[in-house]
């Protein structure tokens, strides 16, 4: 049997972000679990991933059930940068070697299918495609990228090499030494996406029920018990999809997951000459720099910089000065146009920098740890396990299943968070220098 009890605050609201205030209208009800209910398929969490297995299995004309402590959309998926980036941290080669050509594949892929499901589904999300630059701030990381360009090539994945000059006409900025491009990047606004994903997957026939924390789980010999505040969920399948916010519900589970907060700034809509000098071309761009900076400009000109950093939940403008200094070097006088909105939220790494798929019980998957990538991955591995669980007898799935491993000293990991950036800071200065 598997149970263990978590204490979840339901009925949160979204985060005070740029995307929750700029909602075209409010969120649909909650609607809570209002008692005993069964279903063949249950999901705990309405992230992308929940919200993606969700519509795939009610096409299919699963019943499937979704239970969310807060509202979809609440945790990563509805307060995250916006890029969507293709492929996962590792080259290609280096991921068909360690997990499959398959998941390769589908990783190098995983832009193309949120743009395809944007599209069909017809979500107003703001998308974009003007590509994913990464951005090298020393020499050393330009050799790092022509590595990886090479190796991408290899695999028949096409990127291209940026020269200093390309960026700066690129960013506006002339910090950088180099950069790569790849052009199916894109970007989005994430919490219209989330609800969008939502909304189609209850037209499909899902039935998705907010302010519901799953407060304990239990495997009994044909079925699964999920227990709620106000009723039972029995189910044949589960699936927790419950990523950067993850509670003890699972034994180990959080252990074995690196809590990391990234923070976001919004600036005020820029100026038509910032506008025209930084990512004019609709491209998002992260730094591949120990301490990992992102940014992009939205579909209302505002300069969207985050980046990782407070090991605590925060919000407001003026929260992150470490992000306004740091976007004062790549556009000096850039906070003279003024940070309008600022937030932050869990990210879930894993140790080895792929996504993590369990197999509880025979019956129940986790699949969670998308490391910063969550946007085009965790839509992908969604879906993925939307078609494994609608099959009657749940072939194996193309991400290997792995025990769950606790990371070692993790539960001291945030304390050491401010030191190991602090440091690793010092040392890119250094190397600057």
């Amino acid at each position: 049997m598997l149970t263990d009890v978590v204490q979840t605050i339901p009925g949160q609201a979204l985060p005070d972000s740029l995307y929750a205030r700029t909602l075209p209208a409010p969120p649909p009800p909650r609607q809570p679990l209002g008692g005993p209910t069964s279903a063949r398929v249950a999901i705990v969490g309405a992230g992308f991933t929940g919200l993606a297995a969700a519509l795939q299995l009610a096409r299919a004309g699963i019943d499937v059930v979704v239970l969310e402590a807060n509202e979809p959309g609440w945790g990563a998926s509805g307060r995250n940068g916006g890029q969507i980036n293709p492929g996962l941290k590792s080259g290609p080669e280096t991921v068909s070697r360690d997990l499959n050509a398959e998941m390769m594949k589908i990783s190098q892929a995983a832009a193309d299918t949120v743009f395809d499901l944007v599209a069909e589904l017809g979500i107003e999300c703001d998308i974009r495609r003007g590509g994913t630059l990464r951005a090298a701030p020393t020499a050393a990381l330009v050799g790092d990228l022509e590595a990886l360009t090479a190796e991408a090539a290899r695999c028949g994945v096409s990127y291209r090499m940026l020269s200093a000059a390309e960026m700066a006409a690129a960013t506006g900025s002339g910090r950088y030494a180099g950069g790569m491009i790849d052009p199916k990047g894109g970007q989005l606004n994430p919490l219209k996406y989330a609800l969008g994903l939502a909304a189609a997957a209850r037209a499909a026939g899902a039935r998705i029920h907010g302010d519901t924390p799953v407060l304990k789980a239990e495997k009994t010999m044909n079925s699964w018990a999920l227990t709620t505040p106000k009723g039972k969920v029995t189910a044949d399948r589960v699936l927790f999809a419950t990523n950067g916010y993850s509670g003890p519900l699972i034994p180990g589970l959080r252990r074995s997951l690196l809590p990391v907060f990234s923070s976001i700034l919004a600036s005020k809509p820029l100026p038509e000459e910032l506008r025209k000098r930084i990512l004019a071309d609709g491209q998002s761009l992260f730094e591949i720099s120990a301490v990992t900076t992102y940014y992009r400009v939205d579909a209302e000109g505002r300069l969207v910089f985050g980046g990782r950093g407070r090991m605590a939940e925060a919000g407001g403008p003026r929260a992150f000065p470490s992000l306004e200094r740091h976007a004062e070097k790549l556009w000096p006088g850039i906070g003279k146009v003024g940070w309008d909105y600022g937030w932050n939220g869990r990210v879930a790494l894993t140790a080895d920098h792929y996504p993590h798929l369990h197999q509880i019980e025979q019956t129940g998957y986790v699949c969670l740890g998308y490391n910063g990538r969550g946007v085009a991955m965790a839509t992908v591995m969604g879906l993925q396990m939307g078609a494994l669980l609608a099959q009657p007898r749940t072939p194996a799935p193309v991400l290997p299943a792995t025990p769950i491993t606790p990371i070692a000293f993790q539960p001291f990991w945030p304390s050491g968070v401010a030191p190991t950036l602090a440091w690793k800071r010092l040392g890119e200065a250094l190397r600057r220098a």
